[in-house]
């Protein structure tokens, strides 16, 4: 029997040739590749929907991926935009919003990855740093310009969570993203952290079957294995 892992969509809103101009809805491929290496698990693209739709997708799925992309809109946290505030999606936030809270209202599991660990935690009652020159110290590089599959810097991990038993207490992260957790939600616990502090991870004090990574696993886990294992440690939970 095949695990369903509903994996969110996004919309290509830049006009390119070969399409015509049209919006194109779509999800980064990796995701897809990444899953289907796993036996018995059948990855499903979820398009940006109107929230009322949401309830069904969750339904026809046993676990949900949460992506990155654009920044977050920061009126969903009650903030006005900075001046470094990056292209946002409020189509996107919304459906992904509605998603996220079918998913826990439903105990489905989530895994969540970059702009996907921040929306959870805004979902949640969290807030952030729209651009992390706002975050101090701010001494480490977490957007860099070129290799966005190779490790550029180390976190720290709380060896009584769940993320510890996949890659121990240190491991060196892969990382894109100019924003991050600035208050975290209530119900989440912070399980890794960069050396200048920032929360790199974070973990459900309600829902063991909650895992989100503000690094990029996706893209390194062809040379790094143990990045392969947060997919096959959360395709684990699932099945629990």
């Amino acid at each position: 029997m095949k695990i369903k892992i509903g994996i969110t969509g996004n919309i290509l809103t830049d006009s390119i040739p070969t399409f015509h101009g049209q919006k194109i809805s779509y999800t980064p491929h990796q995701f897809v590749l990444d899953l289907q290496e796993i036996e018995h698990v059948l990855p499903i693209v979820i398009p940006v929907s109107k929230p009322q739709a949401v309830k069904h997708y969750v339904e026809l799925i046993d676990a949900l991926l949460v992506t990155g992309g654009q920044d977050i809109s920061p009126a969903l946290y009650g903030e006005k935009p900075d001046e470094k505030l990056g292209k946002v999606s409020l189509e996107r936030d919304l459906s992904e919003q509605a998603l996220i809270e079918e998913a826990l209202k439903q105990g489905k599991p989530i895994l969540a990855v970059c702009r996907g660990m921040q929306l959870l935690n805004v979902v949640a009652g969290g807030t952030l740093y729209q651009d992390l020159s706002q975050h101090q110290p701010h001494t480490v590089i977490h957007e860099p310009k070129d290799d966005v599959d190779i490790p550029t810097h180390p976190v720290s991990i709380a060896p009584d969570s769940a993320l510890a038993e996949i890659l121990g207490t240190k491991h060196v992260v892969n990382s894109l993203h100019h924003q991050g957790i600035k208050t975290l939600a209530p119900n989440f616990r912070p399980v890794a952290w960069a050396e200048d502090e920032l929360i790199e991870a974070y973990e459900s004090m309600e829902q063991p079957n909650i895992i989100a990574v503000q690094w990029h696993p996706e893209l390194a886990w062809q040379d790094d294995v143990m990045m392969k294992a947060i997919f096959q440690g959360f395709v684990n939970l699932v099945k629990k």
